[in-house]
């Protein structure tokens, strides 16, 4: 009786001194993982929280976690877990496999369809309204990218896109500039040839440069091989989401654009995206096929005294060259993984999370990308260069969630026209061969 008297005692002793040794109210700590790319950026911004020194999509996520984790009064942390573009999904999938699950994830919208077939990925409709988020607030675009069957399965980031980086300094050593010195963009194939044996003629550049050779960036290529299909009002999959057709009269075209830029040298080759970004940077080519995400670090570039694009940059929508103004779009989005909240402290962390980030797209806008939150759309239309790229989702064009694959059909498309710039391959050639392989791969799931 004495031994129990004198445990109770003890436990109740050690109960008051634990209370006394906490701060009244503090909260119980709760961890959630982020599966992201993006890059990492630590030296730079490891333990910034300010979000007007962040530069660039690496910069911006680095400082919005931090800035989390430093303020919310939740006692919630956020773990980045930070993995290559490339190689990402094929990663996410193999932890998902291995039950080592991140509560949330970035997720392209492009691949929704596939997650959602696999039962990975959850509705996060009872999510968003826990946490003060309307779906009405979305952007059509952004809505259209997350939403399936009616059912809203990722909170939107925002629409990214495809572009033309201008140095506007070659242009106007080549004289390719109209009266208000603007560069001329061609309206044809043909009249971007010319103005590439121009440029190639006034200065001794290329007139494009493209990542080819480094991880994912066979992205390059079927992006700008979509935009192009687009433009002529193709499709991939003309007959039905069961069978591709990648040797339309559309298809055959836009291979034939990257044939024509090669065999007239006006198009760089062997690069990785180090490779192409130090190219434009460094002023060795006119034209650098990339997306809506480098706007903000070409601005820091171009401010730099003594920069060679000290003298001009500027960005346009990938142009159309054939008969209608489309482009290819896609959506970054916030997901939560089918196993990776399971516990109820760690799905209300996510959704507060999930709400802090909603409250700062914005924030996150400014390296380039347009805002998923209708709200801010002005605001974004008065950051630099924004007034050239705000009509993209009117424009923007993306495959339904119905197509499968489509981050295969994006590498499979891409490797062609890789061997085209690279290594000579035709256009017909790279086409019959990307037809043979679809089929496969739309066996594959």
């Amino acid at each position: 009786m004495a031994t129990r008297l004198g445990k109770g005692v003890l436990a109740a002793m050690a109960a008051g001194l634990a209370a006394l040794a906490s701060p009244a109210g503090a909260q119980p700590k709760t961890e959630i993982t982020l599966a992201r790319f993006f890059g990492s950026c630590e030296a730079d911004y490891g333990t910034n929280t300010d979000l007007s020194r962040a530069r660039g999509e690496c910069g911006v996520i680095t400082t919005l976690v931090n800035k989390f984790n430093a303020e919310n009064k939740e006692g919630i942390t956020v773990k980045p877990q930070v993995i290559e573009w490339g190689p990402y999904y094929q990663q996410l999938t193999s932890r998902i496999a291995a039950r080592d699950i991140p509560a949330i994830a970035v997720m392209h919208t492009a691949q929704i369809g596939d997650f959602i077939r696999a039962r990975i990925v959850e509705p996060v409709d009872a999510d968003l309204k826990a946490a003060g988020i309307e779906p009405s607030e979305f952007t059509p675009n952004a809505r259209n990218g997350v939403t399936v069957d009616g059912k809203v399965y990722a909170l939107p980031w925002d629409t990214h896109s495809w572009l033309w980086h201008i140095n506007v300094g070659l242009f106007k050593q080549a004289g390719l500039v109209d009266e208000a010195g603007e560069p001329r963009i061609p309206k044809t194939v043909d009249e971007m040839l010319a103005q590439a044996a121009q440029m190639r003629e006034k200065t001794g550049k290329p007139y494009a440069v493209m990542a080819t050779t480094g991880s994912g960036d066979t992205a390059n290529g079927a992006r700008s091989f979509y935009s192009w299909l687009y433009d002529q009002g193709g499709s991939i999959f003309p007959g039905g989401f069961d069978k591709a057709d990648l040797r339309t009269p559309e298809a055959l075209a836009s291979f034939s654009v990257f044939e024509k830029l090669a065999q007239a040298n006006a198009i760089t080759k062997g690069l990785d995206q180090s490779g192409a970004i130090g190219t434009f940077m460094n002023g060795g080519a006119a034209v650098w096929f990339t997306g809506t995400w480098r706007i903000d670090d070409m601005l820091a570039a171009a401010a730099k005294p003594g920069s060679p694009l000290a003298e001009g940059y500027t960005v346009r929508v990938f142009p159309s060259l054939f008969t209608k103004e489309s482009v290819w779009t896609d959506n970054h989005s916030w997901v939560l993984l089918r196993g990776g909240s399971a516990k109820p402290e760690v799905r209300k962390a996510a959704q507060t999370f999930l709400k802090f980030m909603w409250d700062n797209n914005l924030a996150w806008s400014r390296a380039g990308h347009l805002p998923a939150r209708a709200a801010v759309l002005d605001e974004y239309a008065k950051l630099p260069l924004r007034q050239y790229v705000v009509g993209i989702p009117q424009i923007g064009r993306s495959l339904p969630h119905e197509a499968r694959r489509q981050f295969g059909f994006q590498a499979m498309i891409g490797e062609e026209i890789v061997s085209v710039i690279n290594a000579g391959k035709t256009a017909q050639a790279a086409a019959d061969a990307a037809q043979e392989r679809s089929e496969p791969l739309l066996r594959g799931r």
